[in-house]
């Protein structure tokens, strides 16, 4: 048989080039990584490394534990003018910190939280949307532009089957009306506060006790205090009895004791055991409580029948408080208006943003609190809590005994006699942190008796009881008929923050403000304040030579009813010597100025060579040498 021969062509394996293959891997991996990448930025979250000094970008444990908790599908909706901020550069990079923060926490959510991001065009649904929700537009945008920044939080409806339908109405809605830039530090606490409030299913319900008339007099006509009406709409309020009160019920969020006289012991018991089993409590005491309608006893030697205490409870917090002593501050005296006249009342105070504890959420946005015969608190040598002041005096404040003050209320200018300073500044109201030690250790048989509280229990305590009345922070006015109350202080608002920020859980206290993206340049600041040191003397000396010439110049030029000519020869000299030394000394005035920024500008020059040229040339030149060492490898291998 002849055998067949195949061409040689047939025989020969075919081989591809080096080059080719390349490619392929190349556009393998393109095609496997390319949606791997996107798929994985679409719907996985990898962790992240926060690499900023204060960890900005990192979710505090409480904000992660609500987060994490949610048991009610939300819609977020953050409203943010993107065209018309365009020339608000500012305002775009907190955009981009309130964005990224609000995606962190919908990623954390395990599907609890939708986040969208709306641009609201002018004269758009958007915009009107934005405005129906509540957003306040500002001011200052591009073109007159108004600019919305605010987020829209709604706790939508489970289905039957456990799903959230997109046509449900939400069941809550709540807002943050404009994000603050000045409010950055609570950036995180009122995000975090508002996830909280939407996924609960009803108001908070918040106890209590008084011994003043807070909620009116219906028999008298009297109505409830503006601050309990203002509690109302956000809470669920109810009054107890202290007589009959043995255990404050586990349900109160926050209990409100105000102005307590002669509390029985076993309302002192059960408050004590409501603090260590992680209750929160507010504490208003007074040393003269004007609102108090007990009448004066006659054989009172101190005038203290209308005073509040709270003595057991506070030593063994280690809290000192006198009920016999009323702080003065005549740097914040209030005006008032009596006998026709009006006058600064020194134990009326006027408390202001540099009297308020700007770094806790309860005050950080307040601007006036009224306050009236207020007391102080301090700590005790052997106390193991902290004193966290909320409102403080100036260091023009002094401390006088209650029945100075009150024999001084026909004419309270009095109060100023002999006043001495003592240049301190007295807590006024503030938060007392634990951890706390019953105060009743004789009934450590009795059932569910607790010994102590956790490390982060805490209470809070005001010397005042006046601030809650009306005329302190409201006046009614009658508007078209209508009486409307006027507000004129921030009194109201301090309770509020209180009681809100009380009510949430553990979770929601242990967040506390961070730090701002918005960082100072340290180094600047240290060099102008080295280069101040350094020329300030000598600025000083030039001003006084400077002085001294023009003074000696005044000396020397002729009065004006002579003529100029009456001048010698050695005058007019000396007329030019000292304005020629005027203009050097001016120059050297300017040198000094100028050598006040040379090293800010150098450094400035240092900081944009790094930047531009020294890190761009050094990449490049670690990429060169890479490439040259792998062709040269590659090269010898050949």
């Amino acid at each position: 048989m002849r055998r067949l021969r195949l061409p040689a062509m047939l025989h020969t394996p075919v081989r591809l080039s080096r080059r080719a293959v390349l490619y392929g891997w190349l556009l393998l991996l393109v095609l496997t990584f390319v949606p791997l990448i996107v798929a994985s930025s679409r719907w996985s979250h990898a962790p992240r490394i926060d690499l900023t000094a204060d960890q900005l970008y990192t979710l505090t444990p409480g904000t992660l534990q609500i987060v994490g908790t949610l048991q009610r599908p939300l819609h977020l909706t953050l409203y943010f003018s993107d065209h018309a901020a365009r020339d608000l550069p500012q305002l775009r990079s907190y955009e981009q910190r309130v964005r990224e923060m609000l995606q962190e926490m919908a990623a954390r959510a395990h599907g609890h939280i939708r986040l969208r991001v709306i641009d609201p065009a002018p004269y758009s649904d958007d915009e009107a949307s934005a405005e129906g929700s509540g957003l306040t537009a500002a001011n200052g945008g591009s073109n007159g532009e108004r600019v919305f920044f605010g987020l829209v939080g709604s706790a939508l409806a489970e289905n039957a089957d456990g799903d959230a339908g997109e046509e449900r109405l939400p069941e809550r809605t709540l807002t943050i009306p404009f994000f603050d830039p000045a409010r950055e530090a609570f950036l995180e606490y009122d995000i975090a506060k508002l996830l909280f409030e939407l996924n609960q299913s009803h108001k908070p319900v918040i106890g209590v006790i008084s011994s003043l008339p807070v909620n009116g007099d219906p028999a008298l006509g009297q109505p409830p205090w503006a601050v309990m009406r203002q509690l109302e709409q956000q809470f669920d309020v109810k009054m107890i009895n202290p007589a009959t009160l043995q255990r404050v019920d586990a349900g109160i969020k926050v209990l409100l004791l105000i102005h307590p006289k002669q509390l029985p012991l076993d309302a002192q018991y059960a408050l004590d055991q409501y603090v260590l089993r992680g209750g929160h409590l507010a504490v208003f005491v007074d040393p003269d409580a004007e609102l108090d309608s007990t009448p004066f006893g006659t054989a009172s030697a101190d005038f203290s029948d209308h005073s509040s205490n709270l003595p057991r409870l506070f030593a063994d917090w280690g809290v000192l408080y006198d009920p016999n002593k009323v702080v003065l501050d005549r740097a914040r005296a209030l005006q008032i208006e009596l006998g026709g006249s009006s006058l600064n009342h020194p134990a009326m105070l006027d408390l202001g943003q540099q009297q308020l504890n700007r770094n806790d959420v309860i005050t950080a946005s307040l601007q006036r609190v009224n306050v009236s015969s207020i007391g102080y608190f301090d700590l005790a040598p052997n106390a193991t809590t902290r004193l966290i002041p909320l409102l403080q005096s100036s260091t023009e404040a002094e401390v006088v005994p209650t029945r100075r003050m009150l024999e001084a209320s026909s004419d309270p200018t009095t109060l100023l006699q002999g006043y001495k300073p003592d240049n301190v500044h007295y807590v006024l109201a503030a938060r007392l942190q634990g951890p706390f030690i019953s105060a009743f250790p004789e009934r450590a048989a009795e059932p569910g008796h607790l010994a102590a509280s956790t490390p982060n229990a805490q209470v809070i305590l005001v010397a005042d009881t006046d601030l809650l009345s009306d005329r302190l922070w409201v006046e009614p006015q009658t508007i078209l008929g209508q009486t409307m109350m006027r507000v004129f202080a921030n009194n109201g608002d301090f309770i509020s923050n209180m009681v809100d920020n009380l009510s949430g859980s553990s979770a929601l206290l242990s967040i506390r403000g961070r730090s701002t993206s918005q960082r100072p340049f340290t180094r600047v600041q240290a060099l102008r304040h080295l280069a101040d040191q350094k020329f300030l003397q000598k600025e000083h000396e030039l001003e006084q030579q400077l002085a001294d010439t023009r003074r000696r110049l005044d000396e020397l030029q002729p009065s004006k009813g002579s003529q100029t000519s009456t001048a010698t020869a050695e005058q007019r000299q000396e007329i030019e010597q000292f304005r020629q030394r005027q203009l050097a000394i001016n120059k050297e005035l300017r040198e000094v100025q100028h050598q006040l920024n040379a090293e800010i500008d150098a450094l400035g020059l240092r900081v944009k060579f790094i930047n531009i040229v020294l890190v761009p040339a050094l990449v490049t030149l670690f990429g060169l040498l890479y490439g040259w060492r792998r062709s040269r490898r590659s090269r010898q291998r050949r």
